[in-house]
């Protein structure tokens, strides 16, 4: 069953006539009634009664009728898909994101691709970095962003180094100097965001490099969670600086520097298949990150 054979199908329908039909398709009436009579025998049924000049439907051809009418309405949707993403004008982009993120970082910069292309609609997964990187690798999202994490067959750009801090109740004793050893912070009860993140890898491994345990009390999923424990005066914690700009303001959290100049920083990137070429939606989210990002540069493409 071919397109063609369902063009003079619906044509020929609407004009009660092959030789019209073929005439508005642009092609010999001997043409037009060999696709017609192609696809009947295709489907084992005649569509149409031939009456002297013209035609009608037949019982089979009327309840084929609608489903053709269907298909054709699908196809042309999906060409008008294709000329919209041709622009980027319309359509869907779909994006992976870090949890911290997608909280604090994408929706500024969906703000000004909302603004530059409002016919796109944007759909956001979010989940640990190493996630993205299995969401891009399965073609389940069309990039994402996320820690500095290697691939082979993706293509990370390096967009900004995330600034990891240490962050206390105002209250606190380490805040009334804003400085600390991390040997002091290794008697304070911790808390730490996931186990299983980038954050809390690198933190353990600026312990151990000091040769010091943290005293961890609580292990926790979610940032804002982990904010609202220490506003509780129930620990310390490290913490990405984008997620605090409201408590800082607010005076509810307070930030420490480390003694030992220690700066802990994640390197942020965005993540997409490796092609030869990318759709105009997925190129205008990625010109617009190197708008917003002018230090990015490539990364390494092999893990």
């Amino acid at each position: 069953m071919e397109l063609g054979q369902l063009e003079a199908f619906l044509v020929a329908v609407r004009l009660h006539s092959f030789s019209r039909a073929a005439e508005e398709i642009g092609v010999t009436q001997p043409s037009l009634s060999a696709r017609i009579l192609v696809l009947e025998a295709e489907l084992g049924e005649p569509l149409f009664h031939r009456v002297g000049r013209g035609v009608r439907l037949t019982d089979a051809g009327r309840a084929f009728l609608p489903y053709v009418q269907r298909a054709m309405v699908t196809l042309q949707t999906g060409r008008d898909a294709i000329e919209s993403s041709k622009t980027a004008s319309a359509g869907k982009l779909h994006i992976g994101a870090a949890r911290s993120i997608s909280t604090n970082v994408l929706p500024g910069i969906l703000e000004t691709f909302r603004e530059r292309y409002p016919g796109v609609d944007v759909a956001i997964k979010t989940g640990r970095s190493s996630e993205v990187l299995e969401w891009v690798l399965s073609e389940e999202i069309q990039l994402g962003i996320a820690r500095d994490l290697r691939h082979p067959d993706v293509m990370t750009t390096h967009l900004y180094d995330e600034q990891v801090v240490l962050v206390t109740h105002p209250q606190h004793r380490f805040a009334s100097s804003a400085v600390a050893s991390i040997y002091e912070v290794a008697s304070e009860p911790l808390i730490v965001y996931d186990k299983e993140s980038t954050y809390f890898v690198l933190i353990d491994k600026i312990c151990r490099e000091a040769g010091i345990l943290p005293n961890i009390q609580m292990d926790l999923d979610s940032i804002e969670s982990t904010k609202r424990m220490i506003e509780r005066g129930l620990g310390i914690s490290f913490l990405p600086l984008n997620a605090l700009s409201r408590e800082l303001e607010l005076g509810t959290l307070a930030l420490v520097s480390l003694e030992e100049d220690h700066r802990i920083t994640l390197p942020t990137g965005v993540m997409v298949l490796k092609a030869a070429s990318y759709g105009a939606i997925v190129s205008a989210f990625l010109e617009l990150l190197s708008e917003l990002y002018p230090e990015s540069a490539p990364l390494s493409q092999t893990a």
